[in-house]
């Protein structure tokens, strides 16, 4: 049996069974949470070599971020897609080779940098995400609009509780 870290003796097994997560929902929850991550993955890798064959799979989340957001500094990027410093600058640097991002002084602070989309970076994202859109769209076009907006509505609530 393993330690919960708290030192009681009681097992984490024991804290799964008392939770309830051992119910037929959350198994099917984390069954079907499984398939669309690891597909959605996989849809990184496409996108991003879209945006740019050379484009690695991580770095389509920084270039979605900035379309969606502006201009941000380096650690906002790097603690929001929760990676740090050298990861981040080592990403933001290939996204500058292939021409996708630029960096400008921030003004608010003369010491530090903002980064943001350039108008390639910015227009070859706004392609893809459309027809990423299109995809979903054609998919999901037996469905009702409310059900696609409900489905959105609880991501979103999961989304936000994931950031807890």
């Amino acid at each position: 049996m393993h330690e919960d870290g708290n030192g009681d003796g009681r097992g984490v097994e024991s804290d799964v069974a008392a939770s309830g997560v051992d119910q037929p929902a959350f198994l099917a929850l984390e069954r079907e949470l499984t398939v669309l991550l690891r597909r959605a993955r996989a849809n990184q890798g496409e996108m991003a070599r879209e945006v740019h064959p050379d484009l690695e799979s991580a770095a389509y989340g920084l270039l979605v971020r900035l379309d969606e957001c502006g201009s941000q500094r380096a650690t906002e990027l790097a603690a929001y897609i929760g990676v740090g410093k050298a990861t981040m600058s080592r990403q933001l640097r290939a996204l500058e080779e292939l021409g996708l991002v630029a960096r400008e002084p921030d003004p608010a602070d003369g010491r530090a940098w903002l980064v943001a989309l350039t108008q390639e970076g910015h227009d070859r994202v706004t392609r893809v995400r459309a027809a990423r859109r299109a995809r979903y769209a054609g998919r999901l076009e037996d469905w009702d609009s409310r059900e696609v907006a409900e489905l959105a509505r609880l991501l979103n609530q999961l989304n936000r509780g994931m950031e807890k």
